[in-house]
């Protein structure tokens, strides 16, 4: 039986229209006078602070603490202010997914596992009025590499329960290849959704437990076994 169930956020529950690519772009232009380079960058499945580094290095620009704390600070101020003037919308099928979730006759516990930083994700999410169905979360404020994330998202899980949490009582849900992988890492079942980052296909190869179109072809109990 599933006890957890850990979402990915963006392309996963969520699409902003680009406002966090955006708020990146915004930040390293006012904030390190670096305007271009975003464009090189692969955000789908990553952690926003590999993603900081990657940009820091294209630009020579040194990857210390300071650099680190004063990209966020700012980032985090052109997220929530991008967000509100674009076109966003609820990745199809979550909320009826959740609330068949929290239906259950025996529901698991549900959270967040990703690499945004905790306060991106909830503006992200409050911005759906989604933040306070998650019970835990783990991000890119606790370590750099998603399958770290993964293994903090599982320990806060077995505390959540008070007691054991086997990886196979764990069903990740997301919407890339890093999404399946960081599952594995701690041995959870993965439900991928092509709803994201990337196509049904390219989720198959991967040999996820569950690949969908979309959170609406998929039972809430199938996945939870009840």
């Amino acid at each position: 039986m599933i006890k957890l169930v850990l979402f990915d956020i963006d392309g996963t529950l969520v699409h902003t229209g680009g406002a966090g690519i955006k708020a990146f772009a915004r930040t390293f232009a006012t904030a390190f006078n670096a305007p271009n380079g975003v464009e090189r960058i692969k955000f789908a499945g990553r952690t926003d602070v590999s993603l900081v580094r990657e940009f820091m290095g294209l630009h020579d620009i040194p990857a210390t603490q300071e650099n680190f704390a004063l990209f966020f600070e700012t980032y985090v101020f052109w997220l929530d202010h991008i967000l509100k003037g674009s076109e966003t919308r609820a990745c199809t099928g979550v909320f009826d997914f959740i609330r068949d979730l929290r239906t259950l006759s025996r529901p698991p516990r549900i959270g967040l596992l990703t690499g945004n930083i905790r306060l991106g994700a909830e503006i992200k999410l409050r911005h759906f009025d989604l933040w306070d169905v998650f019970e835990i979360g783990a991000f890119a404020d606790d370590h750099e590499d998603r399958n770290q994330i993964a293994l903090v998202a599982h320990e806060r899980g077995r505390r959540l329960l008070n007691g054991s949490l086997d990886g196979g009582e764990i069903v990740v849900v997301g919407d890339t290849p890093h999404d399946i992988r960081c599952g594995r890492a701690i041995g959870a079942k993965v439900l991928a959704v092509a709803t994201g980052g990337a196509t049904l296909e390219e989720l198959k190869r991967q040999e996820p437990d569950w690949a969908v179109e979309d959170l609406r072809t998929v039972a809430a109990g199938d996945v939870c076994g009840n």
